[in-house]
Order: C-alpha cells, then structure tokens, then sequence
C-alpha cells in the first residue's frame, strides 16, 4: 500500500516530466488520499471515545452511587474530587442567588 508521503513524493519527482492534466490528476488523487485518511482518523476516534465511554459508563455510575451512599452515611454536604477539580456529591440545598441580589441592591 503506497502512503501519501510516497506519492507526495513520486509526484515530485516526476511532476517536470507530466502534463498539467495529469498534474491536476495527480494533485487531485493526493488530495483524496489525505481526505479519506482524516475522515478514517475522526471515525476511529470517535469509535475509540464512544467504546470508552461504553466501557466505562457502568464503572462510574457504580462509584457515584458508591460515593453517595457514604456521603448521605457519613452526613456530608459536598464531597469534592480535587483531581478534577468539580464536585461528586452535593446535598440538595438552598438557592442563595435572591439573597444575594437583595444585599447588592439588584432585582
């Protein structure tokens, strides 16, 4: 199977002996060659996330419960997950945003 470096390259060389129809021909054949390349890479990425994700999926639905079970056990509020950097566990609590709006004399 030729890469698209090889016939870059075998383009090259020989482009001073083509005519400009069979340059545009070549050019077009690369061209295509790159394009299909990037469409498989996107689809093999996509394929690759969306296997991960199926694979993962029941992994982490299984921590969280775990996680809240011990969190509602434990009497906690907010559990935070410094690695990400988000929080894994929150008690439902109050909206302060009014009270807050109110203090900024903002309605």
């Amino acid at each position: 199977m030729v890469n698209t470096k090889q016939k870059q390259e075998k383009f090259q060389t020989n482009e001073g002996l083509m005519t400009d129809i069979v340059k545009e021909a070549k050019i077009k054949e690369i061209q295509d060659l790159e394009l299909r390349i990037q469409q498989f890479q996107q689809t093999s990425q996509e394929s690759i996330q969306q296997k991960r994700n199926e694979v993962l999926s029941p992994l982490l639905e299984k921590a969280q419960n775990a996680i809240d079970e011990v969190a509602k056990e434990q009497n906690y509020t907010y559990i935070f997950d410094i690695s990400l950097g988000s929080i894994v566990y929150g008690e439902e609590s109050r909206d302060i945003m009014p009270l807050v709006k109110s203090k900024l004399g903002i309605e």
